[in-house]
């Protein structure tokens, strides 16, 4: 069988061998000169090979590709003529010099900064002098340059030995045959680049699966982690401009103003703290804003569930998301920083993932999270693993029961009675836990079943154009999606309580951002001044632990870890932007920070009280604006010193928030 497999491929899968040998060979040199990973276990190391063994199959099939794509069209010509063997011997002694290159800066970044080469190491060609000198006083330049023209030598060798070892075609094959073999090398090469099972593909994200962080940049491949962190490149703090707003956010946060420190203990007296631990969960409500929602005034029943459970729990009603993104409010939720990312999300960027939250800091706790689909998506992976000990991730895969519903994963009724499983099995074990759930089928393509148990869909026929319109809905599908999550929230909670940990259960609820939505009589200023899909539900629902009212003055979300602990009664220390939207004494400057485009532009803005202020970050254009005015007006010159002080604290959070993306690691 093997005999009969034409050269040409024979050929190609040899090189990409030998290409996967070089670059393991350099995996373990890294592991025996540089990992350190006495500290880890045996199945974390053993994970860290597997993966790292795929990311260093993906590059080599990267760097196939190109040749993959040539021998296929020319096939048998490819040995014929004098330019493909010219090729061969120039793309692969080029190809093997510059990964060599890659993994020996990558050796001396690491051993220097302990971090694998990322896209940040363009820093120290600023000043080339320097940067020059450091190398040829720090290594053995000569030798290695002598070294690497030895390599290209051997590597030309070796190519040209695998090239004319290929070049004796003894079986001709149909054209049919030829195009099962095209068909099927093509795919196999595309399989082993996407490298992986799931609806995504292998990320760097993956890497980051222990607490560990060694273990974490051994994984890596610095090829393919450098060319991830490239588009990252510019993203750096501006340390004269933080630090001449840095007294302003200290005002803000009650931090010290003679040094720079974002720590913050919260320490609870013994007298107050609760017996027992309770259970904390946390929903995140996906495309959901208060425009929508029936309880803040839409027109529509659309959310009659939570409308009856929101009396019943702590709610704020003027809470804002920094960003309009799912990826976005996961990302500022877990790590209490906003993404103010102007390319991408914050979650993709490999250079700030690592945090010191509070998410971290539930000691004693299970600590679980859930979504329909793969955790892959927008590197959210990397987000918890590297920052969350002992996390469990469920997702695709993981469930019992896994009836996938669109692009999304499963939908939000097996999500949630997958969920509410594990939840019971901890439970009946008495073992605390605090889960992250998140929620999806309230997306595009708004997926709803036909009927689920008590549920039933809208058709067209049963509403009015007019009510849809005053409602601001842009389909009766995005309301029914809307109503399908309404109704599983309350499943949820019903499951809870058949479950027996409803009453040992803190319930966090909130919208990761709002739906888009037509302009309507609801929320007006919001909408014309783009915030309005910022504004969102936070909702804490456990009536053993907290009053039921109602908080109208300005929140965020990375309020939402200090404000749930503190209400808990837990020790913490806060190192991020978030503060406790229940402690009065030192909240005395109320405000929502959001980030957004106007007419195309990143921008930053500040909500506090009924006014609004914005401003572009290019062509720094401002507007100071009263929410709750029926003309909708620039009102700057009216409030002169109103708008400087919220431009200070506006300018405060945003470079307080790039300096501690890359110094806020644990």
């Amino acid at each position: 069988m093997f005999l009969k497999i034409p050269n040409y491929i024979k050929f190609l899968f040899t090189n990409f061998i030998v290409l996967i040998l070089f670059n393991f060979i350099f995996r373990v040199l890294f592991f025996y000169l540089f990992a350190e990973l006495e500290t880890a276990t045996s199945k974390e190391i053993q994970n860290s090979f597997l993966l790292g063994l795929r990311f260093d199959i993906k590059l080599a099939s990267l760097i196939m590709f190109p040749l993959v794509l040539l021998v296929l069209i020319t096939n048998y010509k490819f040995f014929k003529k004098p330019v493909y063997h010219k090729i061969t011997l120039f793309y692969f002694p080029l190809a093997y010099l510059i990964l060599t290159l890659f993994y020996l800066f990558d050796f001396g970044y690491y051993s220097y900064l302990s971090v694998r080469l990322d896209a940040a190491s363009f820093r120290f060609l600023e000043d080339l002098k320097i940067s020059t000198q450091v190398l040829w006083e720090s290594y053995p330049i000569v030798k290695g340059l002598i070294g690497l023209l030895f390599l290209i030598f051997l590597i030309r060798r070796l190519a040209n030995f695998i090239y004319k070892s290929h070049s004796n075609q003894i079986n001709h094959i149909s054209n049919k045959i030829k195009a099962l073999y095209f068909i099927a090398t093509f795919l196999l090469f595309a399989f082993s680049i996407y490298n992986s099972f799931t609806h995504y593909p292998l990320r760097w994200s993956e890497a980051f699966f222990s607490k560990n962080n060694k273990v974490n940049q051994f994984a890596l491949n610095p090829v393919l982690y450098f060319f991830d962190s490239f588009a990252f490149r510019t993203e750096a703090v501006n340390m004269e401009e933080f630090k001449k707003y840095y007294p302003v956010i200290a005002e803000d946060l009650n931090l010290p103003k003679d040094s720079i420190s974002f720590e913050r203990k919260i320490v609870f007296n013994d007298s107050v703290k609760l017996k027992q631990k309770p259970n904390v969960v946390f929903v995140m409500l996906e495309s959901v804003g208060v425009k929508p929602m029936s309880f803040y005034g839409n027109p529509i029943k659309s959310t009659p569930k939570m409308d009856s459970i929101i009396p019943n729990s702590l709610h704020f009603s003027n809470f804002f998301v920094h960003k309009s993104g799912t990826a976005a409010s996961v990302f500022a939720s877990v790590t209490g920083l906003p993404d103010i990312d102007d390319v991408n999300t914050a979650s993709r960027n490999p250079m700030i993932i690592d945090q010191r939250i509070l998410f971290d800091q539930f000691n004693g706790y299970e600590k679980l999270y859930f979504l329909g689909g793969s955790a892959n998506w927008a590197n959210i992976r990397g987000i918890f693993q590297a920052n969350i000990k002992g996390l469990k991730i469920f997702e695709e895969g993981s469930y019992d029961t896994e009836n996938r519903a669109d692009v999304w994963g499963i939908d939000d009724y097996e999500l949630f009675k997958e969920s509410d499983k594990e939840l019971k099995r901890l439970h009946q074990k008495n073992k605390p836990f605090l889960a992250y759930i998140q929620t999806a089928s309230n997306h595009m393509p708004f997926t709803v079943p036909n009927k689920k148990e008590s549920f039933t869909p809208i058709q067209e026929t049963e509403i009015s154009k007019d009510l849809l319109e005053k409602s601001g809905f842009k389909s009766v599908e995005q309301l029914n999606a809307l109503r399908y999550l309404d109704f599983n929230v309350g499943k949820f909670l019903d499951r809870a309580k058949t479950s027996g940990y409803y009453d040992n259960t803190v319930f966090v609820f909130f919208g990761d951002h709002n739906t888009m939505m037509n302009r309507s009589s609801n929320y007006t200023n919001e909408h014309d001044l783009n915030i309005n899909l910022q504004h969102v539900p936070f909702f804490i629902h456990a009536p053993k632990f907290n009053e039921n009212k109602e908080i109208n003055y300005n929140g965020k979300l990375i309020d939402m870890f200090p404000t749930v602990m503190s209400l808990l009664k837990m020790n913490y220390t806060n190192h991020t932007l978030g503060r406790d939207l229940l402690d009065s004494i030192n909240y005395k400057n109320p405000t929502s920070f959001v980030y957004l485009r106007m007419q195309g532009e990143p921008t930053v803005g500040l909500l506090k009280d009924s006014l609004y202020y914005s401003k572009t970050n290019v062509t720094n254009t401002t507007g100071l604006y009263n929410l709750k005015s029926d003309k909708l007006e620039d009102i700057s010159k009216l409030l002169p010193e109103e708008k400087m002080k919220m431009d200070s604290l506006l300018k405060a959070y945003y470079h307080s928030t790039k300096y501690l993306y890359f110094n806020n690691k644990k």
